[in-house]
């Protein structure tokens, strides 16, 4: 298997050299030749195991990356971005279900991995201008629920509520975002995308008072699990993934405040107590 790694590596590397140019048209690479490396060995890694698109072991790749906020931004037209250097909460989460996908397709370029993370990124998976990219989580779990990269299991849980929200924070706090602040035809987009989320129902499991035993009946190992909030016009403000350690649901996450990828030393339960969000949703990659 280390010989045929090698080659694919080989091979890789090679491509890189005579593609380097119309790719970059495409995407955008921190660092265009160790990505791609890692991404190749992580695909090859996980196509080629008994279970491929493993998300837990395709997320610990990356324990210890630093976090980093603001990534997915950058000057001129609205382009695919990929940073294995650093990763914010929503980064992290992408770029795993990317790489999971890919791997249960039992392929290995990173090509693939491209194409399955504008997927995941972008509305209907195409790139369009700023507003294009799935900027609420209530607006990338819908498309992503419609277009099949992911289920929703959050009603599955015994104690589901449901929301109406409307989601308007971003253009409501334009100055927060450059890509609004100084763009109309953004800002006009925009507003048209949250009207769509015009009192938006989506479900809910209340976070007050939730154990990990009642999170383990529905979670499982590699779900996705989204912290939802109270603040007027937003829907969420972080996300992760779901480790069982010992039968205790516990958080993969990108952590502002370790200021790296880690597994927080908190259970899930410990973790809502302490940082008392709203609610959470609960979300499976859809096996390919």
């Amino acid at each position: 298997m280390q010989d045929f790694i090698n080659k694919i590596l080989i091979i890789t590397a090679t491509t890189l050299l005579t593609t380097t140019t119309a790719h970059c048209q495409e995407v955008i690479f921190t660092q265009e030749k160790s990505d791609t490396t890692k991404i190749t060995e992580i695909l090859l890694n996980e196509s080629s195991s008994s279970n491929p698109g493993n998300v837990t072991i395709i997320a610990e790749n990356f324990i210890n990356t630093p976090y980093a906020a603001g990534t997915l931004e950058g000057a001129g037209a609205e382009t695919l971005r990929v940073n294995l250097d650093s990763m914010d909460c929503t980064t992290f989460v992408e770029t795993v279900m990317a790489l999971a996908s890919t791997a249960n397709e039992h392929r290995y370029s990173w090509r693939d991995f491209i194409y399955n993370l504008r997927s995941i990124r972008y509305r209907n998976g195409e790139i369009d201008g700023y507003p294009s990219r799935l900027h609420y989580v209530s607006d990338w779990i819908v498309d992503n629920v419609a277009r099949g990269n992911l289920q929703e299991i959050t009603a599955d849980h015994p104690k589901v509520r449901y929301r109406v929200k409307s989601l308007d924070y971003m253009t409501t706090h334009r100055d927060r975002y450059p890509a609004l602040a100084d763009n109309e035809e953004n800002y006009t987009r925009m507003k048209s995308i949250e009207a769509g989320f015009s009192n938006h129902r989506y479900p809910y499991i209340k976070a007050s008072g939730l154990k990990d035993n009642q999170i383990a009946r529905v979670a499982r190992d590699g779900d996705i699990i989204v912290f939802t909030t109270s603040i007027k016009g937003l829907d969420a403000t972080h996300m992760g993934i779901v480790k069982m350690v010992n039968g205790t649901p516990k958080l993969l996450h990108a952590s502002s405040k370790a200021g790296k990828v880690v597994v927080d030393e908190l259970s899930i339960s410990d973790y809502i107590h302490r940082n008392r969000p709203e609610g959470i949703r609960l979300l499976r990659l859809t096996p390919r």
